[in-house]
């Protein structure tokens, strides 16, 4: 079965009690192989809104890469996320970074995602669980293209029980 990884960030409401809704709910899709640590991380894109708490996960899956964005946006939508701003404040959000080693590209879907190599908030989790993984276009590692992003906004955290 095909490898994807995915990247979750939540900065609305229980913001673990998100992510750890939104790991369970990827039973619909797959079966997880990895979940990073959380990170909690300085919005990207739009400043003026709250912190986010953001991981990666590994999975295989049976769903070809259209099925698959369908299902985590049923997901998204099941966890109680509305429409709103692009890059505004979410209950959660579940982006397809990579597809085994697929470069694939439609009206609805670019995979690999086309912003992973400018966010912080996602290579360091991403890094935790497939440090040696190859973007596919430009060669690079994970690891290598961590290295060159600015790492000032994002922290590792543990979290507690009295956060959820």
């Amino acid at each position: 079965m095909p490898q994807i990884w995915l990247s979750l960030g939540t900065n609305m409401g229980k913001r673990p009690r998100n992510l750890t809704a939104a790991l369970a709910a990827l039973a619909e899709v797959g079966t997880i192989t990895a979940v990073s640590p959380v990170y909690e991380t300085k919005p990207w894109g739009i400043a003026e809104q709250p912190d986010f708490l953001n991981l990666c996960a590994a999975a295989t899956t049976s769903l070809a890469p259209r099925p698959l964005l369908a299902a985590l946006k049923t997901i998204e939508q099941q966890l109680g996320r509305q429409p709103g701003q692009r890059w505004g404040p979410r209950l959660i959000d579940i982006d397809i970074l990579f597809y085994d080693h697929l470069v694939y590209q439609d009206d609805m879907l670019i995979i690999p995602h086309p912003h992973l190599a400018d966010r912080a908030f996602v290579l360091l989790p991403l890094a935790d669980i497939a440090p040696d993984l190859v973007h596919p276009l430009t060669g690079q590692t994970v690891t290598q293209m961590a290295a060159t992003v600015d790492k000032a906004a994002v922290h590792p955290v543990e979290l507690h029980p009295s956060w959820s």
